[in-house]
């Protein structure tokens, strides 16, 4: 029996009249290299503002910073808003409650109206889980790290990406964690971060037809200000962070923002759906402490 037209190994292959054509791939075609892509408005745009939430500290301030530095026109939320000295970032002076439905969608409203379209948009707002053994995690513990870390970033992501799927560009980048794809003794963020990697492939394959990109990146233990006060007040050790790593240090913030900036960027024009580490290989190397641990490099000469 002939196979349909269309048909292979039982998936459907749309007629050459039903395929889409994706602005960045067309671009590529042609040859117009990155400034064709970005011309057709395939992430963000001269047009468009990146929106960072949880932009006042940590991670999302490094990026806010690192990408008001490349020329991008950033706003920044928080739920305890501050400004960044001395960059060109806009600061939404509101409290944004990632967790409230109502209160994302009406401020997302609010900002398109006073700043223009969102055309990137980097889900920063999070909480580090509390290390309890399971019998004390508190319910309404679980809940705040659950409704903040994985409800807040699917709150915000579908408000911001539904915008986006109707003007048929942007980029998302959550920010997810090792711990989402790892265990440890807290048990409601790795369970939340677990979360935030899989809706990002779902959101992916949601908006991929109409332009819109979503991805996510994991950092590894990043050296922000609250790690390093944890680390100051004995509450973490700072060898047993660096040590199960393949590099052996910490992550720095700006590091994690340099891949989020890639995916947001017309240079990602292709990527979509993915999870990308920035762990200083602690993903790669935690399983060789059961054969004997890592090797040292030998002495310089």
């Amino acid at each position: 029996m002939r196979r349909p037209a269309g048909i292979l190994q039982g998936y459907w292959l749309p007629s050459r009249g039903e395929i889409s054509h994706d602005p960045s791939l067309a671009a590529a075609k042609r040859g117009q290299g990155i400034s064709g892509m970005e011309s057709r408005g395939t992430a963000m745009t001269a047009e468009g503002i990146v929106l960072v939430t949880g932009g006042s500290r940590g991670i999302g301030a490094a990026t806010a910073k690192l990408l008001a530095g490349q020329g991008q026109r950033v706003v920044v939320t928080d739920i305890a808003p501050e400004p960044l000295a001395e960059t060109q970032t806009v600061l939404w002076p509101a409290p944004l409650d990632v967790a409230n439905e109502s209160a994302v969608v009406s401020g997302i409203a609010a900002i398109e109206a006073a700043h223009g379209p969102i055309t990137g948009l980097v889900n920063a707002a999070g909480v580090f889980g509390k290390m309890h053994p399971i019998e004390r995690v508190r319910m309404e513990q679980w809940d705040r790290e659950v409704n903040i870390d994985l409800r807040g970033t699917f709150l915000v992501a579908r408000s911001v990406g539904v915008r986006m799927a109707e003007r048929r560009r942007g980029a998302i980048v959550n920010v997810a964690s090792v711990a989402g794809m790892t265990s440890g003794p807290i048990h409601a963020y790795t369970a939340a971060k677990a979360g935030v990697i899989q809706i990002t492939q779902t959101l992916a394959a949601e908006w991929g037809r109409t332009g819109v990109r979503v991805n996510a990146v994991s950092p590894g233990f990043t050296r922000t200000a609250m790690l390093e006060a944890g680390i100051a007040s004995g509450a973490l050790n700072r060898k047993r962070l660096e040590s199960p790593t393949a590099m052996n240090r910490l992550v720095e913030p700006i590091e994690v923002a340099q891949a989020i900036a890639w995916l947001l960027s017309p240079m990602s024009s292709g990527v979509t759906g993915i999870n990308l580490p920035v762990d200083a290989g602690y993903i790669a190397a935690t399983t060789w402490a059961a054969y004997g641990g890592l090797r040292e490099p030998p002495a310089a000469q």
